[in-house]
């Protein structure tokens, strides 16, 4: 599996899941949406982590910027 998400999205993706959980654990937002989110901040934290995105390959989506080739 090769890798197909940026840094910045990466970090998107962190900060989002910290918010999420935080609206959780304040109460802001619970019940099946609250349950909802937090499933969705477990799966931003896990593609975060492995730079790995499997909705971005049917859509042929790429934030990880290509190597640029040497010159020679």
């Amino acid at each position: 599996m090769t890798k197909n998400m940026g840094s910045a999205d990466r970090i998107i993706r962190v900060v989002i899941a910290i918010v999420l959980v935080a609206l959780y654990v304040t109460g802001v937002i619970g019940g099946t949406l609250g349950l909802v989110l937090i499933a969705l901040s477990v799966v931003f934290v896990g593609t975060s982590l492995i730079g790995f995105c499997p909705l971005y390959l049917p859509f042929g989506l790429r934030t990880l910027r290509k190597k640029l080739a040497e010159k020679k």
